[in-house]
């Protein structure tokens, strides 16, 4: 289990105020990181930073809006000055939604998805680069894409073409990293119950869904943990440009 340890790593999460975010900050604490803790809402990064703390783990929190270049820098000199050093872990796990038939989506909806899910990710992944290059540090940038990058899903045009964006912009940053020993992967998840998707999982229309996952079931949250953890240890050391895919074989099916 050696392999997996990240015993004086620093790893970066966005979105870590709620739902996966929250969870993975909890799974690379349990791993032994320092967990630095980034989102919008800061009094629901202060509980989950808490909760870690009351485990044992180290953990920091920054304000960030990945929306909003200037919120990203100075979470990453925050984290500089704090640490003394760069997080050579980012989960770059920070994603919205807006529903709707495309020919009907208005375009600052369009824009809002887009802007959070795939430019979100491109500009944290850069300001964490450089700052993993600057300190001539090795590490791991994992972004959290999803199944429906991979297939079309009705009503979700901007969500899936993000994270269609999202899975191949992983390949263009794992190439042009590679050199400085900065690996980077994705992470496609299937369906979880988490707060953007719960309403719809309880539905009847979420259920039919279920029943035409090849496993009949959708995930449990506990199981990114190994993938996770794979891709931000030692044992994932010669994988880079990978997306792991999360699903139950829901691929294997229509979506």
């Amino acid at each position: 289990m050696s392999l997996f340890s990240l015993a004086n790593r620093t790893a970066l999460v966005t979105g870590a105020s709620s739902g996966l975010g929250r969870h993975f900050a909890h799974v690379l604490s349990d791993a032994g990181a320092t967990v630095i803790l980034a989102a919008r809402r800061m009094d629901r990064l202060e509980e989950v930073a808490a909760a870690i703390t009351r485990k044992g783990g180290n953990a920091l929190t920054v304000a960030m809006d990945v929306t909003d270049d200037g919120s990203i820098v100075a979470a990453f000199d925050a984290i500089k000055e704090a640490l003394g050093r760069p997080a050579d872990i980012i989960v770059n796990n920070s994603g919205m939604s807006r529903e709707g038939w495309f020919r009907d989506m208005a375009e600052d909806d369009w824009n809002a998805v887009i802007d959070t899910n795939l430019t979100g990710v491109w500009r944290v992944a850069k300001h964490g680069a450089n700052a993993m290059v600057a300190a001539k540090a090795k590490g791991s940038i994992i972004n959290i894409a999803s199944i429906t990058g991979l297939h079309p899903q009705a009503m979700t045009t901007a969500y899936c073409v993000s994270k269609a964006g999202v899975d191949h912009m992983t390949r263009q940053m794992a190439l042009e990293m590679a050199r400085y020993g900065v690996r980077v992967n994705a992470i496609a998840p299937g369906y979880f119950k988490t707060e953007i998707n719960d309403d719809f999982l309880d539905s009847e229309q979420g259920q039919m869904m279920v029943r035409r996952i090849a496993m009949r079931r959708i995930g449990d949250i506990d199981e990114l943990a190994g993938p996770l953890l794979l891709l931000a240890s030692d044992a994932g050391s010669f994988m880079t440009g990978s997306t792991l895919v999360v699903d139950g074989g829901h691929l294997l099916n229509s979506l």
